[in-house]
């Protein structure tokens, strides 16, 4: 794979941060998925990642960097901590976090190849996760006014407890929505009355006329003042173009994207729906949706497996429960419906791959008169299993019953035989301990009992030590040759093989017959109305570990057209009203240790099967595998140990893959999935689906139901990006990450509730990039956003902060397209009372007044010089060289005194637009408190001295009576002057 070729797509960032240190910033979570530039998943791959932390820019210096040897599972999923690989420059410690002007740069290397740069995006870390940096607390906000209390809300219902998580660090960007049409206007609302006109101040009296001074000297004209903002433009007219049709300045939208809009009107709770030619009005749920109901039926074409769950703890991966008294039900049905499958392709398949003697690949077991498996065919093999080394293909062991039993009603009902010339093995070991028949072969029929033959061996080889005893007896009442065993003795065996060494007690082989009918060993039971068992192999011996009672061993290829044939054994119970088992294993023991099994299935090749169930009938409805258990364990138990999966089930044709219920008297679970291994990382479940249908569909019908559809749970202390009850990801380029539909319209149920019991938010939000952190609208009369604090809740109804000091943005701004009001503020309880209001125009209207926190109302003034040269509290006077211009004072008594550079001005007066930038202007105060700079040049100044200019520049004095005329008068102090200058608060009010 050529590294060109490689794309890293991240979709994890979070900020980890520590318990102590000078800097708690420990490590960052980088989570990421591997693809080629086709889109297609590099699964297993060794990929060599370099992380660099770049100071300042995108090209700044290195300011610490690392590498990572990493593999991508199985979906192309990798992830790292940043802070935690090899370090090649720098410490990560030692990188200054606190500054918040740092840059990821990501390169990768696969197979070797050199690094390629993959992308360099700023860390933007939020707020709390930088101060946790530096391990100081974030900046307090200013109090709010506290305001009358809002009407009393409904009580949510209780959330459980979650655990408080830090925020995490904004995630990628989703591309932007399709714009939604613009509502309708809102009413206008009334105006408020206007307030009662103040009482007339009494009228003071008239001053004393001064002499008329000299006319000043003319000034040179003032400059011309820009020209006014240009008007706004006309609504645009004309035909339209593009994907609308008609004229300005109401054309129509016929298409999107070029594509045509249907003429069909939409109804409620519809959606645009693309179908190939056209954008069609479609319902949600109906014709573009899909739903999912019980029961679940689909279809696939899919050559990879559609559902896999993965278990490497002590729990049950799939269970499959049935408590129906029903004949020929399934709890697990595995069906193949090709009448023609692929050879050894299993309905149901157990695999083993453990190399110990516990493991067991199918596992059945049965408490009554059942059976533990039961396999049926017509003519394949009913039960097979094969030993490809020193196993067992076929286990059978009996406490009190039949180990094995072997029918056929047209066929051979066991067939052992040996094809390896070079096998000196017995083809059949029985062994007896006790005083039964050891081997019993009848027959009424025309056929040999017993044939043996043989080229320089022994046809029948029987040895015996008694005198009354018989090594070989043959007996033929008939016209057929047979090898008869006989006797009426209750100790003795009509037909005894003894083996006192390595050879075999009784062996019965097929020398040179191909015709496949021919038989070593014949045991047949029910002729003459006969009963007991045509064969049994015991082991009395307690300790006897290291042998089986019965051994099946074939060295053949099989028979793939016909699995009945080619087999190590065959057992087939050929009555169609029966419901005995061809095969009937039972295993009573107190351990569930590997090897304790009714049925032990090993498949030691590279291929093959443990254990393989076919129900052959396409017009049966009988299961192909039924697991039962009275107690308490599973079941049915499957385990891969490697990389295969623990139960793979698939379906072709309309059943479900996976069917698991719970019947109308039970109270378990239809399904578990658990992991008990806290390092595997592995999903718990995986569901994926390629169609266009729901991957997961979940539903509780039950309208006076209280339990939800899904319920997720995260307990970690930890807030990670993925650290969530409920993560969802849009990875492509539409979709959402979430969607949540209440499509009831009479339903009165919020889509989405949040509920944080801890200090954590009921909900955050983050865009990383254009988009908005929380949109919401209102199709109907309600309001996109209504936030309040119930009758008990002690915080704010909304918050609204911008802690990045670089960040000139408004913190809220507030658009109205209409002539309605832009905010309009109610009060009372309920809050019926209109008490503020601020117009279409940015008028504000007050029922109550305004009270400001400054002291003092002001003029905003340009000035003659630099905004440099004044500070607060000096005292300005009109210049008479620029219009509307102020400058410092420079002589006593100054008649054009016009007020005092304020330090707080609670209200400032302008011309200016509310945009426009003040910076280059004083704020003047004309009415109020200021503190001003005084000077004793006239007089030590006391509380309640009238002030006027000083001849020291921007400086005040005290007056004296004698010499003060009108327009001079500054104001009057409002505290004392202790030294030579300085700055006291004075009651502005120039006269």
């Amino acid at each position: 794979m050529l590294l060109r070729n490689f794309v890293l797509i991240l979709f994890l960032m979070a900020v980890v941060q520590g318990a102590s240190g000078q800097s708690s910033l420990q490590r960052i979570n980088y989570q990421a998925i591997a693809r080629n530039t086709n889109g297609t998943v590099l699964a297993n791959t060794a990929v060599k990642v370099r992380i660099s932390v770049l100071g300042g820019a995108a090209n700044g210096p290195i300011q610490y960097q690392e590498t990572h040897d990493v593999v991508s599972n199985q979906l192309g999923l990798f992830t790292l901590h940043i802070g935690a690989g090899t370090p090649v420059t720098g410490t990560f410690a030692g990188v200054p976090w606190a500054d918040a002007n740092q840059f990821i740069q990501v390169e990768a290397s696969v197979n070797g190849s050199p690094f390629a740069v993959l992308g360099t995006s700023q860390l933007a870390s939020v707020p709390f996760a930088l101060y946790a940096a530096n391990s100081q607390p974030g900046p307090a906000g200013p109090a709010g006014p506290s305001g009358p209390p809002g009407p009393a809300g409904p009580a949510g219902p209780q959330g459980e407890p979650g655990v408080e998580g830090a925020m995490g660090v904004p995630g990628l960007p989703g591309a932007p929505g399709i714009q939604g049409p613009v509502g309708p206007l809102g009413p206008m609302g009334p105006a408020g009355p206007i307030g009662p006109a103040g009482p007339a101040g009494t009228p003071g009296a008239p001053g004393a006329v001064g002499p008329a001074g000299p006319a000043g000297p003319v000034g040179p004209a003032g400059p011309v003042g820009p020209a006014g903002p240009e008007g706004p433009s006309g609504l645009s007219t004309g035909p339209a173009s593009g994907d609308l049709t008609g004229n300005y300045p109401g054309p129509t939208v016929a298409k999107i994207q070029g594509v045509p809009v249907s003429a069909v009107v939409p109804t409620a709770n519809q959606f645009l729906r693309f179908d190939g030619v056209e954008w069609l009005p479609a319902s949600i749920g109906g014709g573009g949706g899909g739903s999912l109901t019980l029961p679940y039926i689909a279809a696939e074409n899919n050559a990879s497996t559609l559902f896999s769950i993965a278990n490497s703890g002590d729990g049950t991966s799939i269970e499959g429960i049935n408590g129906t008294t029903t004949s020929n039900v399934a709890a697990v049905r595995g069906l193949i419906s090709s009448a023609s499958p692929g050879g050894f392709s299993a309905g149901v398949r157990g695999i083993n791959n453990g190399t110990g003697g516990l493991g067991v690949g199918v596992y059945g077991s049965q408490n009554g008169s059942g059976w533990g498996v039961y396999g049926t065919t017509p003519n394949g093999l009913g039960v097979y299993g094969n030993a490809s080394a020193n196993g067992y293909g076929v286990y059978a062991n009996s406490n009190t019953g039949t180990g094995l039993n072997a029918t056929s009603n047209n066929g051979i009902p066991a067939n052992i035989s040996i094809y390896n010339n070079a096998n000196n093995n017995n083809a059949l070991v029985v062994n007896s301990v006790g005083n039964g028949t050891v081997v019993n072969v009848t027959t009424t029929g025309n056929g040999v009992g017993v044939r043996s033959s043989t080229t320089a061996g022994f046809g029948i080889h029987g040895i015996t030590s008694a005198v009354t005893s018989a090594g070989v007896v043959g007996d033929n009442n008939g016209g057929g040759e047979a090898v008869v065993g006989r006797t009426t003795s209750d100790i003795a065996g009509a037909v005894v093989g003894r083996n006192d060494g390595g050879g075999y007690g009784v062996r019965g082989f097929i020398a040179t017959s191909t015709a496949n009918t021919a038989v070593g060993v014949l045991g047949q039971v029910g002729l003459n109305n006969s009963t007991g068992r045509a064969g049994r192999f015991e082991n009395f011996n307690n300790v006897n570990t290291e042998a089986n009672t019965l051994e099946v061993v074939s060295n053949g290829n099989g028979n793939i057209p016909d699995n009945t044939l080619g087999n190590a054994s065959s057992f087939f119970l050929n009555n169609t009203n029966s419901v005995g088992a061809a095969v009937r294993a039972e295993v009573n023991t107190i351990f569930g240790n590997f090897g304790a099994a009714g049925v032990f299935g090993i498949s030691s090749g590279t291929g093959g099967r443990a254990g393989l169930f076919y129900a052959s009938n396409p017009a049966g409805n009988g299961a192909s595998l039924i697991a039962l258990t009275d107690g308490n364990g599973n079941a049915i138990t499957a385990n891969a140990g490697k990389n295969g999966n623990g139960v793979e089930t698939n379906i072709d044709g309309s059943g479900n893959a996976l069917y698991a219920w719970v019947p109308t008297f039970s109270t378990g679970r239809a399904g578990r999935f658990e992991i008990f291994n806290e390092n595997n990382t592995s999903d718990v479940i995986t569901v994926k689906t390629v169609g266009n249908g729901v991957a997961g569909n979940f539903k509780v019908d039950r309208v006076t139901g209280t339990s939800p559809a899904v319920k997720a749970e995260v307990n970690t202390q930890f807030a990670n990006f993925g650290a969530a009850a409920v993560y969802g990801i849009s990875s492509g380029t539409g979709g959402y990450a979430g969607l949540f539909h209440a499509s009831n319209p009479a339903g009165n149920g919020p889509a989405l509730i949040a509920i944080a019991d801890g200090n954590g938010n009921g909900i955050t939000a983050n865009a990383s990039n254009t988009g908005d952190g929380v949109e919401t609208t209102a199709d109907g009369t309600g309001n996109a956003l209504f936030a309040w604090v119930p009758n008990f809740g002690n915080g704010r109804a909304g918050r609204m902060v911008n802690f990045n000091t670089a960040n000139t943005n408004p913190v809220l701004t507030v658009e109205q397209h209409s002539n309605g009001s832009i905010a309009l503020f109610k009060s009372g309880n309920p809050g019926t009372v209109n008490v503020a209001r601020i117009n279409s125009a940015g008028r504000g209207f007050f029922n109550g007044g305004t009270q400001n926190s400054g002291a003092d109302v002001a003029e905003s003034f340009d000035v003659s010089g630099h905004i440099n040269q004044y500070e607060a509290g000096d005292v300005l006077v009109i210049s008479t060289t620029t219009d509307r211009t102020v400058e410092k004072s420079q002589e006593p008594y100054s008649t054009l005194v016009a007020g005092v550079y304020a330090t707080k001005p609670g209200v400032l007066l302008t011309e200016a637009g509310i945009d426009d930038d003040l910076s280059h202007q004083v704020p003047m105060g004309v009415v109020g408190v200021i503190p001003t700079k005084v000077c004793d040049e006239g007089g030590v100044i006391h509380r309640g001295d009238i002030l006027v200019t000083a001849s020291r520049a921007g400086y005040a004095m005290k007056a004296d009576i004698n010499k003060l005329k009108p327009g001079q008068a500054i104001g009057k102090a409002l505290e004392e002057l202790t030294g030579k200058e300085g700055k006291i608060r004075v009651l502005v009010n120039v006269k």
